[in-house]
This record gives C-alpha cells, sequence and structure tokens, in this order.
C-alpha cells in the first residue's frame, strides 16, 4: 500500500490510474494446450482468446493443427513479457510428467478452459 496525505492507495494505483486514462498495461499469458489424445504444446501470446481461437480453428499450419491440440488446459498471466518468455522456456524445457503436475494442479479435471469463450 501506497500512503498520499490521509489516502492510502493499493500497491496496483498505477495500474489502476494507466487504465483510468485509457492507457492499457500489456498482458502476455503462457498457456498449455493440450489434444485428446494428451499431446501438450506449451505457447505464449498477449491476446490469449485470439490465439486459442487460431489454435482450435486450425489457422496457422503447424504443430498444433497437425496433431489436433485444441484444448486450452493450463495458463497464467503476466505483465512482463521477458517473464512469461521465461517461463515459456522454463516449462517447455520440463518433463513431461513435471507438466501433468502443473496442469493437475489448476484444472484437475483436464477440462477445457476456453470451451465457453465462443
Amino acid at each position: 500500500m501506497t500512503l498520499i496525505g490521509e489516502c492510502t492507495l493499493p500497491d496496483n494505483h498505477v495500474t489502476m490510474q494507466l487504465e483510468m486514462t485509457g492507457v492499457r498495461m500489456k498482458q502476455y499469458y503462457v498457456y498449455i494446450m493440450s489434444s485428446k489424445t494428451g499431446t501438450l504444446y506449451t505457447g505464449i501470446t498477449n491476446d490469449l482468446q485470439r490465439r486459442v481461437y487460431e489454435h482450435k480453428h486450425k489457422l496457422i499450419a503447424g504443430f498444433t493443427s497437425r496433431y489436433d491440440v485444441n484444448r486450452l488446459v493450463y495458463f497464467e498471466m503476466t505483465n512482463d513479457v521477458h517473464a512469461a518468455i521465461a517461463r515459456e522456456k522454463q516449462i517447455k524445457a520440463w518433463r513431461r510428467s513435471k507438466k501433468l503436475t502443473l496442469i493437475k494442479s489448476m484444472n484437475p479435471k483436464w477440462q477445457d478452459l476456453s470451451e465457453t469463450w465462443e
């Protein structure tokens, strides 16, 4: 908390002021997608809904369209692009078992977290 005169402001007051003036801080997402058979893909984006839509509709050729990876099973958000890139690299380097543990910590039933978005 920040104390200004008689007024105590929350730590995110700068973010709140920027948003009130129309300046938006960027948000970055590290996410994991899965296929029905359990193939995993880890990625990063600044627009999670758009990126998941692209995966689901196979709009970009590559790994996810080839292996039908179309279910969002995990994500986390940060305002720091460097932290997001580092986190994506960290998760990609993990063994599959550690990724599964991460997914289960947020989504134990492996539901598609984006199923209500469209």
